[in-house]
Formats: structure tokens, C-alpha cells, sequence
């Protein structure tokens, strides 16, 4: 199995990136990473922590779905619920909750979830988020547990992954690796604009 460190980048969509760097940036205090575009079209990055960014197209013509509360079931057509990002402390998430209402936006009440406490809202552009601090001596990744009372099937093969029930190769073989070129190749230039902390 591949070895993973994290989620890389959240691509999410908004019409308006100056409102949506106002909030990611200014009022959450995510870094502002990266961006890239041309007529039409840009994907803004930020940074959560030393492994996860959450990026945003800007699409001028895009149009936010319908408010849904977290969690909540839907039928039909469907592809995303919500995002949670972790904090480092319980303050941290007090702090998150007191600015967002400072600055306007609907905040719920703490929910105690058993293993992570969380706040949940909405950015400008209708996302579903939520605000997480780990439970000390609850993390699921330390200690996996199922509390489904009626669980899937394959839920109850445990929680380590199961070999041998894909058939694929563990790697490919290097005679048929080949990279192609992609949106974003200028961040590797020098003289590419730079948004400097110094401004």
C-alpha cells in the first residue's frame, strides 16, 4: 500500500475569490500558498497545516447549491457533505467559534461527539465546515472502533486493510511511466509573481 501523509489539497469551487480569500485568509488565518490561472479560470491555495491545503477554483459562473445542514441525508444526485478541519486545542476551537460569530456568520453551539468536539458553519460561498479538537485518549486512529450497532458486512473484516481483493499491480512498471505536462508548471519558475508575507 501507498504511503500517505495527509490530504494534499480540497478542490472546492466558489464564483468570488476576492469573499473567499477574505475568509479562508483573513478571518480563519489560512496562508494564502498558491494560485494559478488565466481568462476564466483560477485555483487558489491554502494552507490548514504542513501537509493539507484546501484550494478553490473560481468559476464566475458557478452558483452555490442550496444550504444543507451537516449531516443531514439527501436523495438524489449527491457528492460532498462536509468538510472538518482539526485544531490544536479546545481554545483554538472557542477562538474559531467567537470569530465567526464576530464576523457575522452562523456558528453552532460545541457538539461533544465522543472522540473530537466540533463547531460547525458555513463559508461565503455555502460550504458545509466544521471545526475539530481530538478528545485526548479518544483518537480512532490509536484505537479503531465500530459502534455501528447494525454494520455493513465488509465494516466488520475489521479495520486493517484487507489484501488480495483488488486485482492490481503494486506499482507501475517503469517502462510505462510517463508525466505530462499540467496547469501549474510556472510555480516552478523563479521570476513567477510572488504574494510575499513582506507586503
Amino acid at each position: 500500500m501507498s504511503g500517505y501523509r495527509g490530504i494534499n489539497h480540497l478542490a472546492l469551487v466558489t464564483s468570488d475569490m476576492d469573499r473567499t480569500i477574505r475568509f479562508w485568509r483573513d478571518l480563519l488565518g489560512l496562508r494564502l500558498v498558491g494560485g494559478l490561472g488565466k481568462k476564466g479560470y483560477r485555483l487558489y491555495f491554502f494552507e490548514i497545516s504542513a501537509h493539507d491545503l484546501i484550494a478553490f477554483f473560481e468559476w464566475p459562473d458557478a452558483e452555490p447549491v442550496e444550504e444543507k445542514d451537516h449531516g443531514v441525508p439527501v436523495k438524489g444526485p449527491f457528492i460532498f457533505d462536509h468538510v472538518s478541519i482539526g485544531v490544536n486545542s479546545k481554545e483554538d476551537l472557542w477562538s474559531l467559534k467567537g470569530t465567526l460569530e464576530g464576523a457575522g456568520f452562523w456558528v453552532s453551539e460545541v457538539m461533544d461527539h465522543g472522540f473530537i468536539l466540533s463547531v460547525y458553519s458555513f463559508d461565503p460561498n455555502g460550504i458545509p465546515i466544521e471545526f475539530s479538537w481530538d478528545v485526548p485518549g479518544q483518537d480512532l486512529r490509536d484505537n479503531p472502533k465500530m459502534i455501528d450497532r447494525s454494520p455493513c458486512s465488509k465494516a466488520l473484516e475489521g479495520s486493517a486493510p484487507l489484501k488480495g481483493k483488488w486485482a492490481s499491480s503494486q506499482s507501475t512498471p517503469p517502462e510505462d511511466r510517463a508525466v505530462y505536462p499540467g496547469e501549474g508548471l510556472d510555480f516552478r519558475k523563479k521570476d513567477s509573481v510572488s504574494g510575499s508575507d513582506e507586503k
